[in-house]
């Protein structure tokens, strides 16, 4: 049970981490020089692939019935390919009658 719930609080840092934009490569150093486990580049985008579902069923799900106002926005997020690039994520933000903000959706 010890060692189940270590890897469970490993895994869910690096999902964490990963989300943050963190490459795979540095996630395994930082999990290895803190923790002292090792994780190839590999094990962590294994695992950060959990969050794939997750991000699937937040798109498909359910929208709120009404929204008073919509905005839509982009923001530039740094993100590592062949070269150091940034690439606009767009996003919807739905105001609702009683003034609670809601992220409809965002999309690249």
């Amino acid at each position: 049970p010890d060692y189940k719930q270590h890897s469970d609080i490993l895994e869910s840092m690096i999902i964490k981490l990963y989300s943050k934009g963190v490459t795979t490569r540095e996630i395994a150093d930082l999990i290895e020089k803190m923790y002292g486990s090792h994780y190839s580049p590999a094990q962590v985008s294994n695992i950060s692939k959990q969050m794939i579902p997750k991000v699937e069923a937040y798109h498909k799900r359910k929208l709120s019935d009404k929204f008073f106002c919509v905005y839509l926005d982009a923001t530039y997020l740094p993100l590592r390919r062949e070269t150091f690039e940034r690439e606009a994520v767009y996003i919807a933000i739905g105001i609702k009658p009683n003034g609670h903000k809601e992220v409809i959706d965002y999309c690249n």
